[in-house]
C-alpha cells in the first residue's frame, strides 16, 4: 500500500508581517519562481506516495489550486475547514475521509517547510513503514545546526533498534537549548508518520470530543469534485488544540525518525535572509549591483511588498544617518562587526546577529574595521524605493 501524504496548509504565517492583512501566507509567498507549498508538492511526486490530501480553508483554495496546477498534480483531495481549530481537528478530519483504508500509512507534512535532500527524507519514510502499527506514531526530528529558541525539542532513548521519545521540550531558552543539544536533543519538525487506525485509536483514547465532532463534520460534509466542505455545525464544536498538546504529550508510543538534513520553516526574516545568501548565485544579476561612496549594495529579489538586499560596507565606510517613512528593515550581519546607530542607541553586532529597524526609526551603519562588512537586508513595505530616505547626517555630502 502506498503512503498517503497529508499536507497541512491552513497557517497564516503572520510572524513575518506586522500588517498581515495585505500579505500572502508564508506557504504561498513567491521567493523567485517557487513557493514553499510547491516545494512540498515536489517532495511527494514519487512512486512512494499516493495522491495528496490537503487540509486548508476557503481563503487559500485559489492559491492551492494554482500551485497544484503549476506542479502538474491533477489528482488530489482538499478538506476545507469552516473555522480555525488548530492542528488536532485538522489532522483528524483529513484522515477520516472514507477513501482512506484503516491501515493506510499517512505522512503529515507542513506546507511551509524547506527541506533539502528529499531523497534521504523519502528513504527514511520507506525504511520505517514496516514498523507502523495501530497504536504508534513516528515523528520527524531534525539534527540542530545551531542553538535556537524558536523550535521545540525532544529527547530519545534506544529501544529495540528504534528511537523512542522520552521527553518533549517546548521552545526552551538559549541556555537550556544548548544543554538539550548536548544531551542529543533534536528539533521537533512538526511532521509525523502513522497509520490511520493508530490516529483514530489515539484520538478515541485521549480526545473523545474531537473524535466525535470531527467524525460528524466529515460524515456530514458536502463533496464537490475533489473538495470536501466540512460540516460547520459539527466542526466548530471542536476545542482548539494542537496535535502536540492533544495527542503527542499524552501517548507513550512515540518513536523518532532522526534526520541530519538541511531544514527550515523560514519562520523569520533571519532564516529567509540566510536562505537568500546561501542561494545568492541564483538571484545575482550584475545590473542590480549599485555602487555607493560607502561600498555597494545588491538587490537580490524584489517580492510582493518585500525586497532582499545585500550591503557591502567597505573599511571606514559610513552610511548616512537616515530614516524611512514607508518601510521597516530586518538585518542579519554575515561578515564583520558593524557599529549600529538606532535612534539614541549605539551598539555593535557580531556575525549572524540580527537588527530590526522599525518604520520611522533613525539609523546608521558604520564600519570601523579593516575588512568589509556584509549585511543581508529585508525591506518590508508598500514603497521600497531609494527615494524613501531622509538623511540627517552624511560624511559624503549627500544632504540637500
Amino acid at each position: 500500500m502506498k503512503i498517503r501524504p497529508v499536507i497541512l496548509c491552513g497557517g497564516s504565517g503572520t510572524r513575518l508581517w506586522s500588517d498581515s492583512k495585505n500579505h500572502k501566507a508564508k506557504q504561498f509567498i513567491d521567493f523567485g519562481g517557487w513557493t514553499l507549498f510547491e516545494k512540498t508538492l515536489e517532495r511527494i511526486k514519487s512512486p512512494l506516495f499516493d495522491y495528496p490530501i490537503i487540509s486548508t480553508n476557503l481563503k487559500y483554495l485559489k492559491d492551492i489550486k494554482k500551485n497544484l496546477k503549476n506542479k502538474g498534480i491533477t489528482k488530489y483531495r482538499i478538506v476545507l475547514e469552516p473555522a480555525k481549530k488548530n492542528t488536532a481537528p485538522a489532522i483528524l478530519t483529513s484522515a477520516l475521509i472514507k477513501e482512506i483504508p484503516d491501515k493506510q500509512p499517512l505522512v503529515f507534512l507542513s506546507s511551509d517547510h524547506l527541506i533539502e535532500k528529499k531523497e534521504k527524507f523519502n528513504h527514511e519514510i520507506k525504511k520505517h513503514k514496516k514498523f507502523l502499527n495501530d497504536k504508534n506514531i513516528f515523528i520527524f526530528g531534525i539534527k540542530p545546526n545551531s542553538i535556537s529558541d524558536q523550535y521545540g525539542y525532544f529527547i530519545t532513548k534506544k529501544i529495540n533498534n528504534l528511537n523512542q521519545v522520552s521527553r518533549f521540550i517546548e521552545k526552551p531558552n538559549l541556555s537550556k537549548a544548548k544543554t538539550i543539544i548536548k544531551k542529543g536533543g533534536y528539533w521537533n519538525s512538526g511532521m509525523f508518520f502513522l497509520r490511520k487506525d493508530s490516529l483514530i485509536n489515539n484520538f478515541i483514547r485521549y480526545q473523545k470530543k474531537i473524535y466525535k465532532n470531527s467524525l460528524l463534520a466529515i460524515s456530514r460534509s458536502k463533496r464537490k469534485n475533489s473538495i470536501y466542505y466540512l460540516n460547520k455545525k459539527a466542526f466548530i464544536k471542536n476545542p482548539s488544540k494542537s496535535f502536540d498538546y492533544a495527542i503527542l504529550e499524552k501517548t507513550k508510543k512515540i518513536n523518532a525518525i532522526k534526520l541530519n538534513i538541511q531544514w527550515s520553516d523560514l519562520g523569520s526574516w533571519k532564516e529567509i535572509l540566510l536562505m537568500f545568501k546561501k542561494n545568492k548565485s541564483k538571484y545575482l544579476k550584475k545590473k542590480n549591483i549599485f555602487k555607493r561612496p560607502w561600498g555597494c549594495y545588491t538587490n537580490l529579489y524584489n517580492g510582493n511588498n518585500f525586497l532582499i538586499k545585500e550591503l557591502n560596507v567597505k573599511p571606514k565606510g559610513v552610511l548616512s544617518l537616515q530614516k524611512h517613512f514607508h518601510r521597516s528593515e530586518h538585518w542579519v550581519v554575515t561578515q564583520g562587526i558593524p557599529k549600529i546607530t538606532l535612534n539614541k542607541r549605539s551598539f555593535s553586532k557580531k556575525p549572524y546577529e540580527t537588527i530590526f529597524i522599525p518604520k520611522g526609526a533613525i539609523h546608521r551603519i558604520q564600519n570601523p574595521n579593516k575588512k568589509t562588512i556584509k549585511i543581508m537586508e529585508a525591506q518590508l513595505g508598500s514603497i521600497l524605493k531609494e527615494t524613501d530616505i531622509v538623511r540627517y547626517e552624511d560624511i559624503y555630502g549627500r544632504i540637500n
